[in-house]
């Protein structure tokens, strides 16, 4: 019996949509963009997270690790690529298996790569895994909400929590805004391909600690935020001595601060 995929492919979309948070980009020109940022080399691996039906997957030409949580669709991707000896399909949680999955596919000794439209739920939790990755990828290419993209490369004076966390481990930069209306069925916001650069120097474990009491409450000044900190040594007076002793202002707010200033807080205080 053949597999008819274009019946299987039609019948399955809505569920997924209502079940994962799911959206098909249809836009060939924005998928071959997206194959385009991973600047694939021989030698390369690319983990895929959500593959879909397939559609960025087949344009990949190098060997391919894509992970998709639903085993209907899994089974549908696996009879789809069956004769492509470079594809493996993975039923699972990226969200789980990652960490897993360098270590076990000696991903820490080659050039591996993570590429994946994600369901937007998702964004935040996958974007602290892969912070915490002792072997980060090589680039990390990502279709996400376009709020939270923006959110994600804000500078001062809007810069936020997230900025601040992904920028200090990555170089993010929006490369394509993509509207609701190229996905199938049509999300209620548009989108936009991220690329991440992971930097290559790790950071201070109560780094992102002290990230998390700086933006504790944005409308705050930095004095007031870091001094909610149970932990924190220092009086008021010190604090604010300290901040004008690197030349920023103890009235400021955090969202006007740069990244590099951030840093400089940071090893001024806990260094």
């Amino acid at each position: 019996m053949n597999f008819n995929f274009e019946i299987y492919t039609l019948s399955f979309t809505l569920y997924y949509m209502q079940r994962l948070g799911q959206h098909f980009l249809k836009n060939k020109e924005i998928i071959t963009k997206i194959v385009n940022t991973l600047h694939i080399k021989s030698g390369d691996i690319i983990i895929e997270i959500g593959p879909g039906h397939g559609e960025l997957t087949e344009q990949l030409v190098t060997r391919i690790i894509a992970v998709e949580k639903d085993r209907q669709l899994a089974h549908y991707l696996k009879k789809k690529f069956e004769n492509k000896k470079n594809i493996e399909i993975i039923d699972g949680d990226i969200l789980k298996l990652l960490p897993s999955l360098v270590a076990d596919y000696l991903l820490p000794v080659t050039n591996y790569k993570v590429v994946g439209n994600i369901p937007y739920y998702i964004t935040g939790h996958l974007l602290r895994i892969l912070s915490e990755l002792e072997h980060k990828p090589e680039t990390i290419t990502l279709l996400i909400q376009k709020e939270v993209a923006e959110r994600i490369v804000a500078e001062p004076p809007s810069m936020n929590l997230l900025a601040a966390v992904t920028q200090s481990w990555a170089e993010p930069k929006i490369i394509a805004h993509v509207r609701r209306k190229e996905f199938f069925p049509p999300p209620q916001v548009d989108s936009a391909v991220i690329t991440l650069s992971p930097k290559p120097h790790s950071l201070n474990p109560r780094y992102f600690a002290f990230l998390r009491t700086l933006f504790k409450q944005p409308r705050k000044t930095i004095v007031n935020n870091l001094m909610t900190d149970d932990e924190f040594q220092m009086t008021k007076g010190e604090l604010t001595q300290k901040l004008q002793e690197i030349n920023i202002d103890p009235g400021a707010r955090p969202q006007n601060l740069s990244l590099t200033e951030i840093q400089n807080l940071f090893a001024a205080l806990y260094n």
